[in-house]
């Protein structure tokens, strides 16, 4: 639990200069250099977790190729104390355009974190100072709602940096893989095992609130889906005929209903079940191979996959059924769709001439752009906010890798994301509360 305080907002004269905001566009975007002196450390004893807190701030900050920090060896002077006043110009000299000043405070098991932004040129505060209290093992959830903060009034868009992905943790040689499920903080830290490796996992997939999990286990030797909690780690398996094989699960928004492919009588379809009454209804039935649904955000639509006109293609219909539309017409086979959080693209798989690639679309197939090419790319997931895409990557040859990669939905800035072992298939769950 961590607690929110506003700290108000300092008063500073009128200036004549607009308001700072970094507008995220298409084209190449010039980072932004800010400043971000080591937090003050309130109380004896706080000084490591000060530092702390100020480098996980920066780390998210950076990571996005927005932003580029300014290193302290180029300031000219420091704040005395979080409440002093800003000499603006000694941070203009240097070029700085925002200003992020802190403070943390240490008592035993408990932490309280300060903050502050200045837009430097303006020389005035950027919205009201916060302050964030919590236990001393949710420090790094603390630091990363300081980035959301600052992300958000500087860009305009919600932040998305205290989330948490669901993944598939890989070990052993590409032939004999031991895989099971985990979850970790969006940067790569705080790894916990869900499952053990004892059988084979695909496919986990968040709720929109982040307290559930949906996966496919191969426990029986068939694929069947599983609805696991979170916080204390139950499951139970969702109700299918004998015999009849489940895969590829997504929850709807509110939760309550899952979309997924199921094989029965030799036909693959898309199914709906209804997680209260457990009511199952089919949503295609063609001879075709119909796979990877993906409810719009306001759960009026489903996007899929299906080789129906003869190659694995992108369509959209009713989250009722009905006649779908095909949206992806560009060379190549596509697959694993899933749509934006904003409700405005669809991330998708294309394997084209040999190379796999992450891309996004309009919801009416228009405006394709890849982002990524390699080996294997696949399985797009999107961040909170609708503006980076995590996925994953294999090497190629008989001692391949597997890792996750993020990428930014122009396709600047593609970054390797540190887990302890190789990953797969990741699914980015809510911003935290």
């Amino acid at each position: 639990m961590i607690a929110l305080v506003s700290l108000g907002t300092v008063v500073a004269p009128a200036q004549a200069q607009e308001p700072l905001r970094l507008t995220l566009r298409d084209g190449v975007i010039e980072a932004l250099p800010f400043a971000l002196p080591s937090f003050e450390a309130e109380v004896a004893g706080s000084e490591q977790m000060a530092a702390d807190i100020s480098r996980v701030i920066a780390e998210d900050l950076n990571g996005t190729g927005l932003f580029r920090q300014i290193q302290s060896s180029a300031f000219i002077s420091t704040p005395a104390g979080f409440g002093s006043p800003i000499e603006f110009s000694d941070w203009r000299a240097i070029n700085a355009q925002a200003l992020i000043t802190g403070a943390v405070a240490v008592n035993g098991s408990q932490v309280t974190v300060k903050f502050r932004l200045y837009d430097v040129f303006s020389g005035a505060e950027m919205g009201e100072g916060l302050q964030f209290a919590g236990t001393t093992d949710g420090w790094r959830r603390m630091s990363h709602k300081v980035a959301d903060a600052v992300y958000s009034r500087i860009t305009g868009e919600a932040g998305y940096f205290d989330s948490r992905i669901v993944y598939v943790a890989e070990t052993g040689p590409k032939d004999d893989r031991a895989k099971r499920l985990a979850i970790m903080d969006y940067d790569g830290a705080n790894v916990q095992y869900l499952t053990d490796s004892s059988a084979i996992v695909l496919a986990p997939r968040f709720s929109a609130t982040g307290d559930r999990v949906l996966y496919t286990s191969y426990e029986s030797g068939f694929p069947r889906i599983n609805v696991l909690d979170v916080a204390t780690v139950g499951r139970q398996q969702l109700t299918t005929a004998p015999g009849d094989m489940a895969f590829s699960p997504r929850f709807s928004l509110d939760g309550r209903q899952v979309i997924y492919s199921l094989i029965n009588g030799g036909n693959t379809d898309i199914y709906r079940t209804d997680l209260a009454t457990g009511q199952n209804t089919r949503l295609t039935n063609t001879p075709a191979i119909e796979t990877a649904p993906s409810f719009s955000p306001d759960g009026s639509q489903i996007v899929f996959e299906s080789d129906r006109s003869g190659t694995q293609q992108l369509y959209v219909m009713s989250a009722n059924g009905g006649e779908p539309q095909r949206i992806s017409f560009g060379n190549g086979r596509y697959g694993t769709p899933v749509w934006s959080p904003r409700g405005d693209l669809i991330a998708f798989t294309k394997q084209e001439a040999g190379r796999f690639h992450i891309g996004v679309m309009r919801t009416d197939g228009t405006e394709e752009r890849l982002l990524t090419s390699s080996f294997l790319d696949e399985g797009p997931t999107w961040a909170p906010n609708g503006r980076v895409i995590m996925f994953g990557r294999e090497t190629q040859g008989a001692d391949g890798t597997t890792a996750l990669y993020s990428v930014d939905i122009t396709g600047r800035n593609l970054r390797r994301v540190s887990t302890p072992q190789g990953g797969s298939d990741p699914s980015w769950g809510p911003l935290q509360r």
